[in-house]
């Protein structure tokens, strides 16, 4: 794979033995409502993707449960060839119910199936990485999660995976993945209202090892906040922009996955990611989730 040469915000990152750029992008948007079934603007979708490209990131994050199977067919269906510096991420363990549900697959047997539907709905031959989901909708759930985690490691043995991550888990458990196999990324729900996991942050940047933060503008629930407000009033800019930017300042190791089904939001979202954050900014931030 290529080394992006990028002038997004916050440059690039080396993930294992691809170098890619911060800002990256999330594909959950892109299916219907409540991440169920197909987008209401199929070509808009479309577009969205051939964007993503166009403005040079080179990181987006899916999975085959998003739909299900929609996000992914569409990556395929715009960005197929594949440009070489793409690093397409996904992740399993979440299934999907016919009423919107998210059961989560528990067997070995259960993560090989959903690994090869990945391969299958993305069109290739290995994917570059899997994160391996834990928790629930509420978050982390403690617990060994080396059955799991040992499956995805034979089936990187096997060729199918180029690298490892772990999704929604503790601190103990990003431990014991990394005791078994070389993690490059932790997945888990991370923003500026949303601090518990500063002091994983700073650990995992110390090891090599990115944190990719889900949810970086809040989520279901958008950020809001007084000092968000303010700073972002006295930058002109939306408190969005605020709150991505901050994330890239944080830590060199955050990388961002901001999701949207709009073109003119990509590109504010990329905008925005860029405000350079003053000591006075960051003081007025620091409030916020403490």
């Amino acid at each position: 794979m290529n080394a992006p040469t990028t002038s997004l915000p916050g440059g690039t990152w080396t993930l294992g033995n691809a170098t890619i750029t911060r800002f990256g992008y999330g594909a959950m948007q892109l299916a219907g409502p409540w991440v169920m079934g197909p987008p209401a603007d199929h070509d808009g979708a479309l577009a969205v993707l051939r964007e993503v490209v166009a403005a040079g990131i080179t990181h987006v994050d899916t999975s085959d449960a998003y739909g299900p199977r929609v996000t992914n067919e569409l990556i395929a269906e715009a960005l197929r060839p594949y440009p070489e510096s793409l690093f397409l991420a996904t992740k399993v363990r979440a299934n999907r119910d016919a009423q919107g549900g998210w059961p989560t697959a528990r067997r070995p047997e259960d993560l090989r199936k959903q690994v090869h539907e990945n391969l299958q709905s993305l069109g290739v031959e290995t994917l570059d990485l899997v994160n391996m989901r834990m928790g629930d909708a509420e978050g982390p759930k403690p617990g060994s999660i080396a059955e799991a985690f040992e499956t995805l490691v034979e089936l990187q043995r096997e060729g199918l995976i180029r690298h490892l991550g772990v999704s929604n888990v503790t601190t103990e458990q990003v431990a014991e993945a990394h005791g078994i196999a070389p993690i490059v990324c932790v997945q888990n729900m991370y923003n500026l209202a949303h601090r518990h996991d500063d002091d994983l942050i700073d650990t995992l940047a110390a090891d090599g090892i990115a944190y990719v933060p889900f949810f970086p503008l809040g989520g279901f629930t958008p950020l809001q906040s007084d000092a968000l407000s303010g700073v972002a009033v006295r930058l002109g800019a939306t408190p969005m922009s605020v709150a991505l930017a901050w994330l890239l300042q944080r830590s060199p190791n955050i990388l961002l996955i901001p999701g949207t089904s709009s073109t003119a939001h990509l590109r504010e979202n990329i905008a925005g990611a860029g405000l350079s954050l003053s000591d006075e900014d960051l003081a007025d931030l620091e409030s916020i989730g403490h």
